[in-house]
């Protein structure tokens, strides 16, 4: 998550609106945060990931608060993840039919 706000609410709410639509989920299994905020002066409004935690949205053991401006940790982070080239071993989504699939074939991806 780059910054906070109503993205990062949305995207750690995700886990508790499936619970309520009937969906057998977990929480996040890696969350990374990166902001300028700090909670120490309300920046944050007190929610850190580990506050995320409580709430059962983001796994304690695999989340990271980068105090960084975006624009200069998201290329390092990017620039990483993509050199691993885990990417490689991943099957294909098809993230646009989402919506004509049945909630089963939904489970699967």
């Amino acid at each position: 998550m780059m910054g906070g706000g109503v993205p990062k609410n949305f995207a750690q709410d995700t886990v508790v609106a499936a619970e309520l639509l009937g969906f057998d989920v977990s929480m996040h299994k890696y969350t990374i945060q990166v902001t300028v905020a700090d909670e120490r002066d309300g920046a944050l409004s007190g929610s850190t990931l580990r506050e995320a935690h409580s709430w059962g949205k983001v796994n304690k053991n695999v989340e990271q608060m980068v105090f960084s401006e975006a624009t200069v940790a998201f290329p390092l982070i990017a620039g990483y993840a993509y050199s691993k080239g885990n990417w490689r071993d991943r099957s294909e989504r098809h993230f646009a039919q989402l919506f004509s699939q049945s909630k089963t074939q939904l489970l699967a991806i």
